[in-house]
């Protein structure tokens, strides 16, 4: 059986060839020579950032004289920005390969504390690192401690569990995220009085839960013409938010803004369609998605925070890897940001 670390990383000319530039070009960008227009600095700079171009980096792994195996723990039925974050996992494996890593995907119901923490429990000691996407829930806690215990290393991704024994977060600001949503809302309603409603994952989730807390500090503060409603809960399923959008639209005729926390978005855009109020009823969401896309562009959305699922997937990895050889992190290299994205910017 061959070694499954043998698999080569990316070339010098695989940069050239993807970034559309010679060979010589890389070198000089490589160097800091002059000669290089800024466009092209920043394309050979983007692709040798995808493509996990290190020069010599199989050699100093060699030398290392170390194997790696990480394991992600991901949402079962993603969504579609979950399913790009194990999309992105899977283009980075030729790059951890280089560096006698190997890394595989377990799925699971994240949203599920006692499921959760089976499979954390199951997965035990047969992995140097892990990164999941956590429950903020006692259960799990114990399960990440146990893990660390063990001497696993930790990482969550996306969704904290701040007291846990875990050594890193990778993700943006949620509760950022949330009050930019905020002043988003009452700013697009320019004064206009009503009702704010919310629709969450689960509120287990720690992202989900500090971005309410976010717009609910915003919203009472800044706009006290607004009245935010309870938050109500779909799992991320857009049958079930389908669902949930239409009763508050039906209980609340003087609704006048959305937020979705999570994912799900699908359901609610096509209720406010169906109820013709999409045109009045102010909706902001999470990540740029085809269908997220469509609702901007339609003028059912207003605006969605977006984070780049790419980057996070390489930003985790690369945690871990820094992790396990002791190695300090680049803070600024692994800080997830957040952008606005409305119609008028679509990129």
């Amino acid at each position: 059986m061959s070694d499954p670390f043998e698999a080569t990383t990316a070339t010098l000319k695989d940069v050239a060839r993807e970034a559309g530039v010679s060979t010589a070009t890389v070198d000089r960008v490589l160097h800091g020579r002059p000669g290089v227009r800024d466009a092209t600095i920043r394309r050979v700079k983007d692709t040798i950032e995808r493509l996990g171009f290190r020069p010599h980096a199989a050699a100093a792994e060699l030398a290392r004289g170390r194997s790696h195996r990480f394991c992600f723990v991901m949402p079962k039925n993603q969504n579609v920005f979950m399913a790009e974050i194990v999309e992105h996992i899977s283009k980075v494996r030729v790059w951890l390969a280089a560096r006698r890593t190997l890394v595989d995907v377990v799925e699971t119901d994240v949203f599920d504390a006692d499921v959760l923490a089976e499979t954390l429990e199951e997965i035990g000691p047969r992995y140097d690192g892990l990164a999941v996407v956590a429950l903020d829930h006692p259960r799990v806690r114990a399960a990440i401690d146990e893990l660390v215990g063990l001497g696993v290393l930790v990482v969550t991704l996306v969704s904290d569990a701040p007291s846990s024994r875990r050594a890193y977060y990778v993700g943006i600001d949620n509760i950022a995220a949330g009050r930019t949503t905020g002043t988003l809302i009452g700013r697009f309603l320019g004064g206009r009085s009503g009702k704010v409603a919310v629709v969450a994952g689960s509120l287990s989730l720690r992202d989900h839960a500090e971005r309410l807390f976010g717009v609910s500090q915003v919203i009472s503060a800044d706009f006290p013409n607004l009245d935010l409603l309870a938050p109500v809960e779909g799992r991320d399923d857009d049958d079930h938010n389908r669902a949930l959008t239409r009763r508050l639209l039906d209980e609340h005729p003087d609704l006048v803004g959305l937020y979705n926390i999570g994912a799900g978005t699908t359901g609610i855009g096509t209720a406010l369609i169906e109820s013709g109020r999409a045109k009045d009823v102010v909706f902001v969401g999470h990540d740029l998605t085809p269908q997220t896309r469509r609702f901007l562009l339609l003028g059912v959305m207003d605006a969605v925070i977006s984070q780049n699922p790419g980057h996070e997937a390489r930003s985790a990895t690369r945690v871990l890897l820094a992790l396990s050889r002791n190695e300090p992190i680049v803070a600024e290299q692994e800080y997830i940001g957040i952008d606005i994205v409305i119609r008028d910017n679509l990129p």
